[in-house]
This record gives structure tokens, C-alpha cells and sequence, in this order.
């Protein structure tokens, strides 16, 4: 199954296993609760799922690299201890708590959260001196003396042997008390998780023109060779980054996040058009929709890949742009949330209290783990929203009254910079729509720039909530599947002709 798949199912075992009886009681058996393993290859997102996973069914996460510690870390310190054995005192060797399990205690104390998912990863590439302490944990959920508190489930984590020369084979009385998930690639998945994350449109839209080389891990005479979902997804970082300082990304730089020689080079040639297609056909302007004649004809007479290249460059700056209102308008919910509390309680708070609402709210949800990333950043806007209120408004000068309604204007001119904001974004995605109407019509072009646009959160997210006749006549009206599969050939026959240039 992919990873999506994968996740889904973790969630459906996660609820299965804590679900409780009338009394409070886990229904599930204890002793049937099998640990979870994932095995598949490196770079897919294994850890990423897990955390979605632990913030879709609201329990606590605790992950491990398990080759990153030694025997003494994972199972705890000996220690000499006296017990009584038919009224006879002996000294025995117990262990200390095992960090792992120490971390799980920590993670119930800190976040208030009784119940969770125990992760660890790597397993079957552990030390042949912490072999069999993993598989006392895959068989009895025991790190040394110390079991994993009730209410954590234990999920772990490997790769197949074909990956890694250190894999070792677990036995057949381990694999017979274990929930077994095979894990795959898949690009389609991905896409998804990588328009959610913001990974930079080249990445994208060259992934989506060479599929083969999203996720590929050879053996040549000069070693291993791969490119990972990980990988692209660290290099997206950096393209943003240097872009950022005006800086070039080359061969070279691909190289060091994608240690595939063809798809290094294949890649930075792509990102150098990518660019060199931005500036040719002044995308900015066409976002404006602002062309000339000229424009549309130097990509008729394109080749295909330049076509792809084109729509995908123009759904990815899209993207951007429905980001952006999304962040923005759940920026300006959120401001809205705390102005109605404010008004409630208008006579006997200040801007001062408001603020300290916010942050104790903040602190309180980053202590509990309940926020992503995205809700912390839209948190924090909104505090800061406030805050430059309180600097702007004099409340000593006037009533508490007076004061809510000066912060309130401010408040409906944020409102009404959204508005502009959408309507520009909107303004952009009709001129889109316009340009590839005029220089390609109902074409496969227009299915492949129609698809990016499902395929992307955000941008079906705007079009929900603002509409779009072009994109509703269109989707409605294409031929998608059929279509689709047509231009996937095409596709690879350009991808076989360009490697082939590539390797001599």
C-alpha cells in the first residue's frame, strides 16, 4: 500500500485499540494489541505520517531513531538490587528506566496526553547487541525491566533488506506477533502532501514530466546511486532559499540532496528552463493577463515538454498565490475569534488581556502538541495583530469602548485587504484560464494544468470557496482519465529520448 494508505491504517488500529467499553475499560485485549511495522524503503515519509496520524486521533507521539542509541540508552543502566526469594534477601541486576520509555512518561506529563503512539525507527538495522533487545519490544512491548505505559501503542519501523546491507531478518515467532504493512512509493501521494507543504513548483512539475525519477535507488559500479521523496523535498528548501539570497542552484548543489548523477544534471537543466520559461514568457504578466500575440505563438510552436512546463509553472505560481489567502484568511478567522471575545468582555479588558489570552492559549496547545505548524504561525499572526494595535491605540485617552472600536477598524481593514488579496488571486487564475484558452483550447495541455489544480489543496480550496466558471466548464468538460493516460505516454517517450541524450 502507499503511504496515505498506510496512515489510514495506523489511524483505524490507533482507534481500534483504545477504543473503551461503558466503563472505561479498553475493549481490546492488551495482550492482542500487536505492534504496528512499517516496512519500506527510505525517504518516503514514514515519520511525517506518523506525526499526521498522531494529530488526526489527538493522542501524544514520541519517535525514535533506533540505530542513533546503544544498548545502555534504549534499555537503561544495570543495577544491583536486594529482593527476597523465599524469605531469603538476594542481590540481583534489574536496569533503570530506559530513556525511550522515560520519554513516553515525559510526554504524558507534559502534554496531558494518557495515550499516544510510540514510534521507532530503523529497527532492523540495530547493533547485534540491541537485536534482541528490539525484538523483546516487538514481542512484549518491553524495553528492559520497564513495559510501555497502557494506552501506548507501539509502531516501528524498517527497510527492506534489498535497501540496507544491515537489515536483519526478523523470526518467525517475532513476525507472528507483529501487524505487518508493507509500504510503496508513489508519486500521486506525494503530490499531495507536497503542494500541502509548500515544496517549490519546479520540484513539482519536473517530478510530474519524469515520474521515474521521483523515487529510484540503484546499484552501480560506483555504488549506490538514489533520489528519495526525502531528498526533493530538502532540495525544494533550498531552491527557496537561495532564491531568497539570488543564488544559484547547480548540478553541483543538486547532487549533494539528489546522489543520482543522470537526475542531478537532469534536474538542474530543468530548473535553468524553468527559470529561462519564467522570464521568456514573463509569467508575472500573464498573471496580469498582459500578452501579446507574439507570447502565444512562441508556444504553439513549442514542444511539448515546454507546453507541461509552462502549465506547471503557471499552476505552481497559482498555488502560491491561493497559499497565501488561505494563510491569510485563516489568519484573519482567527483575529475574528479573539475580537468576539474581546467584545464580550470589552468593559474589563485590555489589549494587554487579549494578548495574554492569545499566548496563553498558544502555550497551552504547543504544550499539548494540538497544533501544526500552520496553526501556530496563524496563532502568532494573531498576536501580533493585537499587538501592534495596542501600540497604535492610546487606551489611557479614551473608554474601553472607544478603544474596541479603534481596534475593530483596524480589524475590518485587515478584512479588507483579504478581500483584495482573493480578488487578485482570483483576478490571476481567469487570466490564466484566458492564456491557455488562446494558445491551446481544450487540449491535453488544459487537462494537465486542470489535474495540477486538483491535485492542489490549496488551490481547491479558493476555487470552493470563490468559484471559478472557466475551471467548473472545464473540469466538467474534459475527459480526464482518457485524456490523461495519453498525455503520460507521450510523457515517457520524451523522458526515454531526453535520458538517452543525458547518458551519452
Amino acid at each position: 500500500m502507499n503511504i496515505q494508505e498506510a496512515k489510514t491504517e495506523i489511524c483505524n488500529t490507533l482507534r481500534a485499540y483504545l477504543a473503551k467499553d461503558e466503563n472505561g475499560y479498553y475493549t481490546y485485549p492488551l495482550i492482542r494489541q500487536r505492534p504496528l511495522l512499517l516496512i519500506g524503503p527510505p525517504g518516503i515519509g514514514k515519520t511525517a505520517i506518523m506525526e499526521q496520524a498522531a494529530a488526526e486521533c489527538g493522542v501524544g507521539l514520541v519517535a525514535y531513531t533506533i540505530t542513533h542509541h546503544t544498548r545502555q540508552s534504549a534499555i537503561g543502566l544495570p543495577e544491583i538490587v536486594k529482593r527476597n526469594y523465599g524469605g531469603k534477601g538476594m542481590m540481583v541486576t534489574d536496569y533503570t528506566m530506559s530513556e525511550i520509555v522515560a520519554s513516553v512518561y515525559d510526554c504524558m506529563e507534559n502534554t496531558g496526553r494518557k495515550e499516544g503512539i510510540l514510534f521507532i525507527d530503523e529497527i532492523n538495522c540495530v547493533s547485534e547487541t540491541l537485536a534482541p533487545a528490539m525484538l523483546a519490544l516487538l514481542q512484549n512491548k518491553t524495553f528492559g525491566s520497564h513495559k510501555i505505559p497502557e494506552g501506548w501503542i507501539l509502531v516501528a519501523a524498517g527497510n527492506p533488506p534489498e535497501y540496507n546491507k544491515s537489515v536483519r531478518e526478523f523470526d518467525v515467532v517475532t513476525l507472528d506477533r507483529i501487524k505487518r504493512i508493507d509500504v510503496e512509493e508513489n508519486f500521486e501521494v506525494w503530490k499531495e502532501y507536497a503542494y500541502r507543504q509548500g515544496i517549490h513548483p519546479a520540484v513539482i512539475s519536473y517530478l510530474e514530466i519524469r515520474r521515474k525519477n521521483f523515487y529510484r535507488i540503484e546499484n552501480t559500479v560506483d555504488g549506490k546511486v538514489f533520489a528519495t521523496a526525502r531528498g526533493w523535498e530538502d532540495l525544494s528548501q533550498l531552491i527557496q532559499v537561495y532564491e531568497m539570497l539570488e543564488k544559484t542552484v547547480d548540478r553541483d548543489v543538486v547532487y549533494q540532496y539528489i546522489q543520482h548523477k543522470m537526475i542531478a544534471k537532469d534536474f538542474a537543466n530543468y530548473l535553468a528552463l524553468y527559470y529561462k520559461y519564467k522570464q521568456d514568457y514573463a509569467v508575472e504578466d500573464l498573471l496580469k493577463g498582459e500578452w501579446n500575440p507574439s507570447i502565444i505563438q512562441k508556444i504553439k510552436n513549442a514542444p511539448l515538454d515546454e507546453h507541461l512546463s509552462i502549465a506547471g509553472l503557471l499552476s505552481g505560481r497559482l498555488g502560491e498565490a491561493f497559499a497565501a489567502c488561505y494563510r491569510a484568511d485563516a489568519m484573519v478567522t482567527k483575529i475574528y475569534e479573539y475580537m468576539l471575545l474581546y467584545r464580550e468582555h470589552q468593559k474589563e479588558w485590555s489589549l494587554e488581556t487579549v494578548i495574554g489570552q492569545i499566548t496563553q492559549d498558544l502555550e497551552a496547545g504547543k504544550k499539548a502538541e494540538q497544533l501544526t505548524r500552520t496553526e501556530e504561525k496563524t496563532m502568532q499572526k494573531a498576536e501580533a495583530f493585537f499587538e501592534t494595535a495596542r501600540i497604535r491605540v492610546n487606551e489611557s485617552s479614551g473608554s474601553k469602548e472607544a478603544v474596541y472600536e479603534e481596534v475593530k477598524a483596524q480589524f475590518e481593514a485587515e478584512a479588507e485587504r483579504l478581500e483584495e488579496q482573493t480578488e487578485e488571486a482570483a483576478g490571476m487564475l481567469q487570466h490564466v484560464f484566458a492564456f491557455l484558452e488562446a494558445a491551446f483550447g481544450e487540449s491535453q495541455e488544459m487537462v494537465a494544468f486542470i489535474t495540477e489544480l486538483n491535485a492542489n489543496y490549496y488551490s481547491v480550496w479558493f476555487i470552493k470557496e470563490n468559484g471559478s466558471d472557466a475551471y467548473y466548464r472545464y473540469n466538467k468538460g474534459l475527459l480526464f482519465e482518457e485524456r490523461q493516460q495519453k498525455i503520460l505516454g507521450q510523457m515517457e517517450e520524451v523522458e526515454t529520448l531526453l535520458n538517452a541524450g543525458i547518458k551519452s
